[in-house]
Formats: C-alpha cells, structure tokens, sequence
C-alpha cells in the first residue's frame, strides 16, 4: 500500500493579492482574539516576505515569528510596528447595538 503524502495547509500561499489580505485581516480583527490577530498578521508577512517585514520594522525575523505565531498575544507596539511595516493602519467605527 502506497502513502500519500500531503502538504501542510499554509494560508499565506492564497494570500495573493492585497484584497485578500485585507479581508482576511478585517475577518481577524473583527473576531476581537489578539492571537488570531497576531496570527494573521503573521500569515500575510509570511506572504509578502518576512525579510522585508523585518527590515521595515527593525524587529528580527526571529522576533516576528515568535510574536506573530498566534501562540500568544505579543505586545500592542509590536502589533502597531507591524501594521505600520505591512501598510494597515487601524480605524475606529462604533458598533450597532
């Protein structure tokens, strides 16, 4: 009997497109999980290029896939550096309610 072998699932392969980055990192800030945020974050640096993140930001490769893993929440000036290295900035909107 022969094994199939499978590859990893990894979003960051489907994140081709700045749209698809922006909705997927809208769907993870609106989820209000500071991992998942994290997370995110982390799959769309891996898309772009991790490198170029670190450079940006001044943050080491190795720093950033630490915080961004979603293992924990890394600290919101790390979040904030990110953002700011990735392109997004935050906006406020109330909620309906």
């Amino acid at each position: 009997m022969s094994k199939i072998k499978l590859k990893a699932f990894d979003v960051a392969d489907y994140l081709s497109s700045e749209e698809d980055m922006q909705a997927y990192l809208q769907v993870a800030l609106e989820d209000g999980d500071p991992k998942l945020l994290a997370a995110a974050l982390g799959d769309i640096a891996k898309a772009r290029g991790m490198a170029q993140l670190a450079a940006d930001t001044g943050l080491s490769r190795e720093s950033l896939y630490k915080s961004l893993s979603g293992e924990r929440a890394p600290s919101s000036e790390t979040l904030f550096k990110v953002m700011k290295g990735l392109g997004f900035k935050l906006s406020v909107q109330t909620t309906q309610g």
